[in-house]
């Protein structure tokens, strides 16, 4: 009886009959985006269109430009400034190549071997980006002067005889030759190359170097097989952050370089700043352009790795 007359177990609430989900915060990302997006409208964007329309304008700075599709400009530039094209595509090349030969033992040192000097080691890596890109320039004008500490090593070794032979110096001086404008260049942008290393060999897990060894694979065989392909994001990186401002610079060319190591940077700067030939220089500046873009494009695509650092 006391079971029969027992009160039933209350019934569970049920929840309130609620409408669809309202998407609040639809358009968060794209208000986060539009500062972006303005910046390179009005900052990169707008003067790619002012450019390209100078290139194909003639006239003088006295009677004013005029837009007349005057696309013969682009084959006038390419045509008179070749040389300096080439020559602006091997030093950038040689320059990258030595930025990677110097970069990935330091990158490698940083991020295995380094231990509690990681962080001042980063330091000295980064410390020449505390004094001005000029200054750091200049000071190689002092390092390689005739008469010096490294020009005199350098001929002790010989070494200024290959390069003699090879063209890139001229006898016993460095100053006003190639070595001299790649030595820059490699100087200047050689932290572009460490550092994208350095994060790509960090990412590495230490335990596939151990499964390597517990392999027998000797110390060569586990950094071709195991660490430098795992590394390819950063080589990539570092490469295209090294290759594609050392191709379009002029300052390393200007200060230790002559006449004739001149880069097609300096001719750009030459044609808009002294000769006031806009559209020959907004048409150099745009086959610059295209010539990289066609060369990273081939590069990513044959490096065989779409993730960047």
């Amino acid at each position: 009886m006391a079971t029969l007359t027992e009160a039933p177990p209350p019934l569970a609430p049920t929840a309130p009959e609620t409408g669809p989900p309202r998407k609040r915060g639809r358009w968060t990302p794209y208000w986060l985006l539009l500062p972006g997006m303005l910046w390179l409208l009005v900052f990169f964007a707008l003067p790619m269109v002012y450019q390209a329309s100078t290139s194909v304008q003639t006239g003088s700075l006295e009677e004013g430009y005029k837009v007349t599709w005057h696309f013969a400009t682009y084959w006038d530039a390419l045509s008179d400034y070749w040389p300096q094209f080439l020559r602006s595509v091997l030093y950038a090349a040689a320059a990258t190549i030595l930025c990677l030969v110097l970069g990935y033992p330091l990158a490698y040192l940083i991020a295995f071997r380094a231990g509690r000097w990681r962080n001042l080691i980063m330091v000295l890596v980064i410390a020449p980006f505390f004094t001005s890109f000029l200054i750091r320039t200049l000071a190689w004008k002092t390092i390689l002067s005739d008469g010096g500490p490294v020009v005199g090593a350098l001929n002790t070794l010989h070494v200024l005889d290959v390069t003699s032979w090879l063209g890139w110096t001229a006898g016993d001086r460095v100053l006003a030759t190639p070595l001299a404008v790649v030595c820059g260049l490699t100087y200047n942008f050689l932290p572009f190359m460490i550092l994208p290393l350095y994060t790509s060999l960090e990412r590495i897990d230490g335990r596939l170097h151990e499964a390597a060894g517990d392999l027998y694979a000797r110390p060569v065989t586990t950094f071709r097989k195991v660490t430098f392909p795992l590394s390819m994001p950063g080589v990539v990186s570092g490469t295209l952050l090294t290759f594609i401002p050392a191709s379009g610079d002029y300052v390393n060319a200007e200060l230790l370089g002559s006449t004739d190591t001149r880069m097609i940077g300096n001719v750009i700067q030459t044609q808009f700043l002294r000769v006031l030939d806009y559209p020959t220089a907004a048409a150099l500046s745009f086959i610059l352009m295209a010539a990289i873009l066609f060369m990273v494009t081939f590069y990513i695509r044959r490096s065989g790795t779409e993730d960047l650092v």
